[in-house]
């Protein structure tokens, strides 16, 4: 009997597409604290794959290849002029998470405030993903 295939990751991984994949890299790891679980580079320079542990989650990251996008299928917010979907990401401060996401040059779109569920703020991050940050109540 074959053995039932487990994912290496969770079974839903968000895959961002972005401009300049290695300062990408680098900006995650930097601004949300981004650990790099693997990293695969192009030999032009370009960044093929990354996995990323974030506060828990798993995130994949790669730059867009505009040459294969019959295969790949999406492209980077800056191609798009916008992005599709937004990233909820569960912190234990949201101002916090928020301001040093700020400090590293993400733009509040929605501040931080409290809502009946919790705290919650939006900002787009240098390479236009929105990130929803969302936690406990300010002072919880």
């Amino acid at each position: 009997m074959a053995q039932a295939y487990v994912p290496p990751d969770p079974p839903i991984v968000p895959y961002l597409m972005v401009h300049d994949g290695p300062a990408a890299l680098d900006w995650y790891c930097d601004a949300l604290g981004a650990e790099v679980i693997a990293r695969y580079d192009q030999d032009d320079g370009r960044l093929g794959h990354a996995s990323l542990s974030v506060n828990g989650g798993v995130i994949y990251l790669a730059d867009e290849f505009p040459e294969v996008q019959d295969r790949i299928g999406a492209k980077a917010p800056r191609s798009l002029g916008s992005t599709t979907v937004s990233i909820a990401l569960a912190v234990d401060d949201v101002d916090a998470w928020m301001a040093r996401a700020a400090a590293r040059g993400a733009v509040t779109i929605r501040p931080a405030e409290d809502d009946f569920y919790g705290r919650h703020g939006k900002m787009t991050d240098p390479y236009g993903h929105v990130w929803s940050f969302l936690g406990p109540k300010a002072g919880a």
